[in-house]
């Protein structure tokens, strides 16, 4: 099977450890503590994961065969878990185990470790939460993408969309509940462009799968923390590191009015790391070229991350 990368949507391909076609190659995954070939890996049919999306993920990138910001993911992971009342059912250093050895087993210089922790199989379906002592699901594979720091796009950067957000109010727990992410993506790919900022009051939540900024006069804006968005561990290096940097930062929201009259945007997540935004709406978003302040903020966080890598 051949994976063809589109350079717009080079964070969202599917490109998965496969080569050419004829290749029969298989991934190593990982189901509750056992590696297994990815094809003969199987959860139950009752895990709450599967009937009620009751469970939380988090997506780790790796660059060089090291895994960036691992430690902020699992701060992210067990306030997750307590939010939903789940149990964390590893320790930090049995997933930074697990994670390096999917790396290794799988050949990963760069590309994705994705974990997903689920409240488990309670033996039958019910809205009710299963009793004490249920097993969590634990869940984690790879996705290779080499080349992932020189996606072409962040070069020229993205075209977005702007749609109404519709989701529950509690998009700060990274849940699995990404229907709606999903409908807004797709939206935007039938609309021509990248991805779609969601706008709730009026005002920019976030992206599908990242956080929204603008730039003007200098200043980054970027909306608080707060239920509304994720918390992303991307946004809180980039923002640490424009603080060093000198640059200025301001936390509120705007609307698309605004960015679109910004002299920049871009966005954050862990797999397309900064990320310009070159056009919202069919505005062009300053001079609808990859602006300064963007490009300099990837540099540094590719930089310092694979400094911090572990």
């Amino acid at each position: 099977m051949v994976c063809l990368d589109d350079a717009a949507l080079w964070a969202q391909d599917r490109c998965h450890n496969r080569g050419t076609e004829g290749d029969t190659m298989t991934r190593t995954v990982y189901v509750n503590g056992e590696y297994l070939p990815e094809d003969q890996a199987t959860i139950s049919i009752f895990d709450r994961g599967f009937l009620m999306a009751d469970g939380v993920y988090e997506v780790v990138s790796v660059l060089d065969g090291k895994l960036l910001d691992f430690e902020g993911h699992m701060v992210r992971l067990k306030r997750s878990l307590g939010e939903l009342a789940m149990d964390n059912p590893l320790s930090d250093d049995e997933y930074l185990r697990a994670f390096r050895a999917l790396v290794e087993k799988n050949a990963i210089t760069d590309g994705l470790v994705y974990l997903q922790v689920t409240r488990g199989n309670p033996g039958d379906r019910d809205f009710a939460y299963p009793p004490a002592g249920t097993g969590p699901t634990v869940v984690m594979f790879t996705q290779s993408k080499p080349g992932l720091a020189d996606a072409p796009a962040a070069k020229t950067g993205w075209k977005v969309i702007s749609i109404e957000d519709a989701r529950w109010a509690r998009r700060d727990i990274k849940t699995v509940q990404l229907l709606y992410p999903s409908m807004a993506k797709m939206e935007a790919k039938a609309r021509g462009v990248d991805d779609a900022w969601m706008v709730e009051d009026g005002l920019v939540t976030e992206g599908t799968s990242n956080n929204a900024y603008i730039v003007k006069n200098g200043t980054i804006v970027t909306r608080a923390l707060s239920n509304d968005i994720l918390h992303g561990i991307t946004r809180a290096a980039v923002l640490r590191f424009a603080a060093e940097a000198q640059m200025q930062v301001e936390e509120r929201s705007f609307t698309i009015a605004e960015a679109q009259d910004a002299d920049e945007a871009f966005i954050t997540s862990a797999s397309a790391f900064v990320m310009p935004v070159v056009e919202i709406d069919g505005a062009a978003v300053g001079t609808g070229q990859v602006g300064p302040v963007a490009t300099r903020l990837r540099e540094i966080y590719l930089e310092e991350s694979r400094k911090a890598a572990v």
